[in-house]
């Protein structure tokens, strides 16, 4: 089958995905730049008003929000990738024949309800229960161990975030350190490399395609996702997600220009993740 054939038939999908993902962005950022009574056009007018509201200096609500949000999910993913590849490379480099069921034994109490896991998360580093209940055991206290309440609750958002997105960070990671070459560590071996060299040469830029995709695969989720905060918080924490959800009804223009930067900030981030990828792969 040549190309044109090819071409042919990638047609429909092309249609689709100028459809449903091309015109429903290009009307997101028309609408951040107007003032219109929900998506309707009639009487519409072109404003700045919802990119100031964000990025204003006089208020700078917004801005504080932007900066927790993008904290939390670069602080998850950060921890995801410290847990995750150590995990993926051992059971890759594991001597057992069926690696993958030992993978999936591993990983599948997080895949169980997250829903569960997150009000079990947060009914242990909740003040006055299951955790301040044993460290009084121990002679210590809720206000010991966290400096106030806004730091157990950051805590307690990164772990419930960690807990839910860290088989996305193992699953790729592990599939192409597993399709590492053994010739090539040997190789370096060979030629006088120990194995943390090694690592550091050979089998750490190979796998940066796994990292790159794990990395995508965590901070898309922990940045534009707001339930998991919203419970661990008690509602008393905003991300941008919780902003979209507050304002959608009745603040249309603004919610359309949190959705651009959030697609801005998520592109850009890989973009970066992108550029280190290619980076690293030359270290070999």
């Amino acid at each position: 089958m040549n190309i044109k054939k090819l071409g042919k038939l990638a047609l429909p999908y092309l249609v689709w995905m100028l459809v449903l993902v091309g015109i429903p962005l290009l009307m997101i950022f028309i609408l951040s730049f107007m003032n219109t009574d929900g998506v309707s056009f009639a009487g519409a007018t072109w404003t700045t008003a919802a990119w100031e509201k964000m990025f204003t200096l006089a208020d700078t609500t917004n801005l504080q929000i932007l900066g927790y949000t993008f904290l939390t999910a670069f602080v998850a993913t950060v921890i995801c990738f410290l847990i995750g590849y150590p995990m993926a490379y051992i059971v890759a480099r594991s001597p057992f024949s069926n690696k993958f069921v030992i993978l999936i034994l591993t990983i599948i109490p997080m895949w169980s309800n997250s829903l569960l896991r997150n009000v079990a998360l947060k009914n242990i580093l909740s003040e006055s229960n299951i955790l301040d209940s044993l460290l009084s055991r121990i002679g210590l206290s809720f206000s010991i161990v966290f400096a106030n309440q806004d730091q157990a609750t950051f805590i307690s958002i990164v772990i419930g975030l960690v807990l839910t997105f860290l088989p996305f960070m193992i699953l790729p990671i592990y599939t192409v350190i597993e399709k590492i070459d053994e010739s090539l560590l040997e190789a370096s071996m060979d030629l006088g490399a120990n194995r943390v060299r090694t690592f550091a040469k050979v089998t750490f830029p190979l796998s940066m395609k796994g990292v790159t995709t794990g990395i995508i695969m965590v901070f898309l989720p922990c940045f534009s996702g707001f339930a998991i905060q919203k419970l661990l918080s008690s509602g008393t924490v905003y991300v941008l997600g919780s902003l979209i959800e507050v304002n959608y009804i009745h603040d249309i223009n603004f919610v359309s220009m949190l959705s651009i930067v959030i697609l801005v900030l998520i592109f850009g981030s890989m973009m970066i993740v992108n550029k280190v990828d290619k980076e690293g792969a030359t270290l070999v």
